[in-house]
C-alpha cells in the first residue's frame, strides 16, 4: 500500500526524476535517507520502473509528431508478432499501443520533416505484408505536454 508520503515521493519524481535523496527529503519533511530508502523500496517493489531525461524535439532535429493507425490484413499471432518486431526495430516510432476499433495499433512518431514521415509509411510499414492500411495525423500543436500518472 502507498501512503500520502510514498504518493508525493512519486509525484515529485515524475516532475522530477532527477530528485536528489536530500530533494525529497525536504519536500516530505523527511531525513535525507528516509527518503531514499523509501524510493529504494519503491524501486525494488516495481512501482518505480526507471527514470527517463525529457528532450526537447526541436534541437535535435525532430519537426514532426504524428499518430499513425496501423490496420492489420489478417489477425493472427505471427502477424502480430512480426509487426511488432518491425516496430522495435524504428527509431521514429516512440510509442506503440494495441487498440479496439478500426485500428490495430496506434504508433507516435518523431521525424525531421513531411518526407521522412511519408518515407517510414511507405518504405517501413506499409510494405510489412502483415499490414493492409496505415493512416496517420500530424501533430499540430500539444497544448498539454505528457505528463504523469495521476497519484
Amino acid at each position: 500500500m502507498l501512503d500520502s508520503t510514498d504518493r508525493r515521493l512519486i509525484a515529485e519524481l515524475q516532475r522530477r526524476a532527477d530528485a536528489t535523496a536530500q530533494d525529497l527529503g525536504d519536500l516530505l519533511h523527511l531525513s535525507a535517507s528516509q527518503a531514499a530508502r523509501r524510493r529504494a523500496r519503491l524501486e525494488s517493489e516495481g512501482l518505480i520502473k526507471g527514470y527517463t531525461a525529457r528532450l526537447d524535439p526541436a534541437k535535435l532535429g525532430l519537426s514532426v509528431q504524428a499518430f499513425v493507425q496501423v490496420q492489420m490484413a489478417a489477425h493472427n499471432a505471427d502477424n502480430a508478432a512480426s509487426f511488432v518486431r518491425l516496430v522495435t526495430t524504428l527509431p521514429e516510432v516512440v510509442g506503440c499501443w494495441t487498440l479496439t476499433g478500426e485500428a490495430d495499433y496506434l504508433l507516435r512518431v518523431w521525424v525531421t520533416d513531411l518526407p521522412a514521415l511519408n518515407a517510414l509509411i511507405h518504405h517501413r510499414l506499409l510494405p510489412h505484408p502483415a499490414v493492409s492500411r496505415v493512416q496517420s495525423q500530424i501533430v499540430m500543436d500539444q497544448p498539454k505536454a505528457d505528463s504523469g500518472l495521476p497519484v
